[in-house]
């Protein structure tokens, strides 16, 4: 069932067995296992069915620390959440980031990947993928010559992509707008999550729209699942009970907040351009899925130098610090001044899907191309593995939105070993195109800068900070004074909340985190189905 909050001018009372906070990738996942076992669910979203600015106003915060997006446009806020203009891009983390690495400091799940490996399945189930761990044994597998790497050096690892670009838009979810067993609040804002009066465990949300209407939601288990930036918001802003905010004993929500940054790493100066262009194919179509492959630090590399597990791509770029091109600028600006509403997020997927068919058809032609007629280069895009940091946080300012609620502050900062691992990521890739003898690698003068701690190139890519991906922020610990949240994502000290998506990541690895957030979300669903007894509808 399908209500807009947002006609409710008095007080209005929701019950539920289970009340979810966020229709992202994360809520509605969750929803939908839990309403197949009889679950009475009750969905809140803070925005409609398409982009509102009034709504996505709610988002805005200030970025204190290294330059990152502004917090209000890096998040959407309507059914669908942000995968709305998802790129399609799905790994699985590697067995090493589960594990505690003495070099890097607040390391380690409290699980191994063997528990996460059949949520893995499942979630490639349910964006339709195939059954892949996306190692080396790709490579034969596709019919694909592997790189001649010294695998004691460089590893490579594969993305698959979700080919369905809308996949939780509002369109594709009528399993839950028919059901009986759920109620989708639109426009229903959670600004206080009330806990009893012990704060040991969640009594009611306090819920409100933009114009004037409020409410409550009770139930008895509270999810949230708002992203990496409002998970941790609401936690520190619930203060009514505990003055520091939910979970926050021991002053870790809104901590270790980790990004994918993004980096130029070096220059492959060489004359074989055709054979390094096809060493890492950046997409290809095998069986009706859409494949890329990347390099990464092997783990007897990430042990002996100290390293993450960072990965890197090869592409043609334009040199640092020239103008910009004009189609790409035109295609940025474009996109920064078109709102994320149908008619624009219909315009990215379209663009999105012209690249994707480039790329496959003349990529590595067009790239040669390039590189024999101008100025471009051949070279690395890092996508890092950031190191948890404590001091890396979300916190609140003095500044309220429409609502009342506190706006965030992002403080992010790096680490010593997340520019280190760059510099010994790029020195491998030396080592191995001059030993193959294809050239050698020149590079990036920041990774020589004391001063930087990391660098932005707009001409490096299309998201030049980093992927947009939030994570770390309500981490997920076996005690309390490690952490936010326990090997079942339930807030520690509260016995009914738990928190669902890539804010509970003890630590990031390379890959893109929505499809672990999915596997991490049905093991959540397994959990309360197996220690809660549903109501269903009455």
């Amino acid at each position: 069932m399908l209500v807009d909050f947002e006609t409710c001018t008095d007080q209005a009372t929701f019950e539920a067995d289970v009340c979810i906070i966020g229709a992202g990738a994360a809520g509605i996942t969750l929803s939908r296992d839990l309403i197949g076992a009889g679950f009475r669910v009750c969905l809140l979203e803070s925005g409609g069915l398409d982009f509102e600015s009034s709504t996505q106003d709610l988002a805005q915060g200030q970025s204190i620390g290294f330059p990152y997006y502004q917090p209000g446009d890096s998040r959407l806020r309507f059914f669908g959440g942000t995968t709305s203009i998802w790129g399609g891009r799905c790994a699985q983390l590697n067995e090493c980031d589960f594990e505690r690495r003495p070099w890097v400091p607040h390391s380690g799940w409290p699980y191994g990947k063997d528990t996460l490996a059949p949520y893995y399945r499942r979630a490639q189930h349910e964006l339709e993928l195939e059954e892949f761990e996306g190692g080396e044994e790709t490579w034969d597998l596709h019919g694909l010559q592997a790189p001649p790497f010294d695998r004691d050096l460089l590893r490579t690892s594969f993305w698959q992509f979700d080919l369905v670009a809308d996949r939780f838009a509002h369109r594709r979810c009528r399993d839950l707008m028919d059901s009986p067993n759920v109620t989708i609040l639109l426009h229903a804002n959670v600004i206080d999550i009330q806990a009893n009066g012990d704060g040991t465990a969640i009594d009611k949300l306090h819920i409100a729209n933009l114009r004037g209407g409020r409410g409550e939601a009770r139930a008895k288990i509270y999810v949230l699942a708002a992203g990496g930036l409002e998970n941790p918001r609401l936690l520190l802003a619930s203060r009514s009970i505990q003055s520091t905010g939910l979970g926050n004993q021991n002053d870790l929500v809104g901590r270790f907040f980790m990004e994918h940054p993004h980096a130029r790493g070096g220059h492959i100066v060489s004359q074989h351009f055709w054979q390094l262009l096809k060493m890492l194919p950046r997409s290809y179509q095998y069986k009706g899925h859409r494949y890329a492959a990347l390099a990464r630090a092997s783990e007897t590399l990430q042990q002996r130098e100290g390293i993450l597990n960072s990965s890197f791509t090869i592409s043609v770029r334009q040199p640092p610090n020239e103008q910009m091109a004009t189609l790409k600028n035109a295609y940025l600006t474009l996109k920064e001044e078109l709102e994320p509403n149908r008619l624009g997020r219909a315009l990215w997927h379209i663009n999105r899907r012209f690249l994707l068919w480039a790329r496959e058809g003349i990529g590595p032609a067009l790239g040669w191309f390039r590189l024999k007629t101008s100025r471009d280069g051949l070279y690395t895009v890092v996508r890092g593995e950031q190191a948890p940091n404590p001091d890396s946080r979300v916190t609140l300012t003095s500044e309220k939105d429409a609502l009342g609620v506190p706006r965030l502050a992002l403080d992010w900062r790096f680490s010593d070993i997340d520019k280190h691992t760059v510099r010994v990521l790029m020195s491998a890739l030396d080592k191995e195109i001059r030993r193959l003898g294809l050239g050698h690698v020149t590079p990036s003068p920041w990774l020589q800068e004391e001063d930087a701690p990391w660098q932005i190139d707009p001409l490096i890519s299309n998201h030049p900070i980093g992927g947009f991906h939030h994570m770390g922020t309500t981490r997920m610990s076996a005690s309390p004074s490690e952490g936010v949240v326990d090997a079942d994502c339930r807030v520690h000290g509260l016995g009914n909340l738990f928190v669902a998506g890539s804010s509970v990541f003890p630590t990031s690895g390379w890959a893109n985190p929505t499809l672990t957030l999915i596997a991490l979300t049905l093991k959540l669903a397994d959990h309360i189905k197996a220690t809660h007894e549903p109501r269903g509808v009455r």
